[in-house]
């Protein structure tokens, strides 16, 4: 199917002061703008676990705008590796894990 061939999928860790600044909710009202699917949830560590996926370019935006976050945040870095794409879908907050 040729509108698969340019999706794509990643998880990203978030690290710095992204917690309790709304950076989950930001990540699901921007990732649904931008048409991905996948979640997002707080980690025991304090970073914030993202999957993308879905276009290519449009996991790139959401990777771009992850290294802002919402005005609160404060990004040191971000990990970001390849996963398994779970298909088209909705975009979710999952509980801390």
């Amino acid at each position: 199917m040729a509108e698969n061939e340019d999706r794509k999928a990643v998880l990203a860790r978030i690290h710095g002061k992204v917690q309790g600044v709304w950076y989950r909710g930001w990540t699901v009202d921007t990732a649904n703008r931008l048409g991905l699917s996948g979640w997002v949830r707080n980690r025991g560590d304090g970073t914030v676990e993202a999957l993308f996926a879905g276009p290519a370019d449009a996991v790139d935006r959401m990777l771009e705008a992850c290294r802002r976050g919402p005005s609160a945040a404060v990004v040191g870095d971000i990990a970001v590796e390849p996963a398994r794409d779970p298909g088209p879908g909705i975009f979710e907050q999952r509980p801390t894990q």
